[in-house]
């Protein structure tokens, strides 16, 4: 199965997992386990919530415990909500500011989530491997988190 096809294929599964339910916690944390069930090679997979306008929370995940808080606009997660854009790392070492919240994690993308044209919280998925991620998974994912956002209104 190609890239894409896979990810069409996990949208629609996580848009069955997700689609009666309204509670956000539930949905990430079923969202959070699809992902990390799914998605091969990868060692964390959760989200962040925007907690304040300076900081993010750590939200429900798959993977070893993690950095609980966030300055915005720090590290991989911050950068991202800032700048409200997806950030694709293929070395988290070389990334200015990076936070090593696990040592393992030597590739990153975090993709923004939307609600009310803010940023609400982001989607974040680490790697042991460098250059784990590409444009078809941030394509892929990307098409997850909008379909996501969609249950947020």
């Amino acid at each position: 199965m190609q890239k894409q096809e896979f990810y069409q294929s996990l949208t629609k599964q996580a848009q069955a997992l997700i689609s009666t339910e309204s509670n956000v916690v539930a949905n990430m944390a079923n969202l959070s386990a699809l992902l990390f069930t799914s998605l091969e090679d990868i060692n964390w997979a959760g989200f962040y919530f925007v907690d304040s306008p300076e900081e993010l929370v750590l939200g429900p995940f798959q993977g070893n415990p993690a950095c609980i808080r966030i300055p915005m606009g720090k590290g991989v997660c911050g950068t991202a909500a800032k700048s409200q854009q997806t950030q694709l790392v293929e070395d988290v070492h070389a990334f200015d500011g990076h936070i090593a919240c696990d040592a393992a994690s030597n590739s990153e993308i975090v993709i923004p989530i939307f609600k009310d044209g803010k940023v609400y919280a982001v989607l974040d998925i680490d790697s042991p491997s460098l250059s784990r991620f590409d444009e078809d998974d941030k394509n892929g994912l990307e098409a997850l988190v909008k379909s996501f956002e969609l249950t947020l209104s």
